[in-house]
């Protein structure tokens, strides 16, 4: 499965929330389409059909990308020991 690039959906993200907040303060016919626009983006990358399942997919995704590796990847399953030398 593709994993959409951290960097990618943390821009359309900020996109996101810059023409809602820009929308709710004066509702112009541009600045709609453009967010109509990015949130189609973050749907079909996110895999959704719906804005509000692709801001919390990107989310979960962006707070994946962030967590370090976990150990048991790097250490023997039996006893915990690292299996580099």
């Amino acid at each position: 499965m593709l994993v959409p690039d951290p960097k990618v959906v943390r821009h359309l993200l900020t996109q996101y929330a810059s023409l809602k907040i820009a929308q709710a303060e004066r509702e112009r016919p541009a600045t709609a389409r453009e967010l109509e626009d990015v949130s189609y983006t973050l749907c079909v990358l996110m895999g959704t059909t719906s804005v509000y399942d692709a801001i919390a997919k990107a989310d979960a995704l962006l707070l994946a990308a962030n967590r370090p590796q976990s150990q048991t990847s790097e250490t023997d399953g039996d006893n915990g020991l690292s299996l580099a030398v």
